[in-house]
């Protein structure tokens, strides 16, 4: 059977856009990813899918712990850039960007975010080029009221592109 595969029909599946941020000995990182999803609710449990090329993929491997904060539609490509396009192990993604420590350790960006979690990493499935990670939630909280920003919202209206390690990446024909 022939393969026929048009990859920009993934672009029509419905994501949002989030920032996971992970800690181990002291190094803090983030970015930006589309793949979180709430997988149960007793416990409640969600789940991130990481390529292995990150540095962020790196330290939650070790940490086993990770935290993601929800955007809200209003987040400026300035904002969003250095979590999806800069390597962590080259600048420190953290150094102008609001954010707490959560109980985890892992930072808790809340610059731009309408709400924020932790999760301790309870399994982990390898996918080959990434990890889904999957992690009972520790900590939840709102911090303010508003639209959570959409993938598509980023593709269409901000005019953003995939980076090479996005599971939706398409390589220039």
């Amino acid at each position: 059977m022939e393969q026929k595969i048009d990859r920009s029909v993934f672009r029509d599946l419905s994501y949002g856009l989030y920032l996971v941020t992970s800690a181990d000995e002291g190094r803090l990182n983030g970015q930006v990813i589309n793949t979180l999803i709430q997988v149960t609710s007793d416990p409640p449990r969600v789940a991130v899918i990481i390529n292995k090329k990150n540095f962020t993929h790196g330290l939650i491997l070790k940490s086993k712990v990770f935290s993601a904060s929800v955007l809200d539609q209003s987040t400026p490509m300035t904002f969003l850039g250095p979590f999806g396009f800069k390597s962590g192990r080259d600048i420190d993604k953290l150094s102008k960007v609001a954010f707490k420590k959560g109980i985890t350790g892992c930072p808790l960006i809340i610059e731009h975010a309408i709400s924020v979690l932790e999760a301790k990493v309870v399994d982990q499935v390898d996918l080959g080029s990434h990890t889904v990670f999957i992690g009972d939630v520790v900590s939840s909280e709102i911090l303010k009221q508003g639209t959570p920003i959409t993938y598509q919202y980023y593709h269409q209206v901000l005019k953003g592109k995939s980076p090479p390690n996005a599971p939706t990446y398409e390589a220039k024909k």
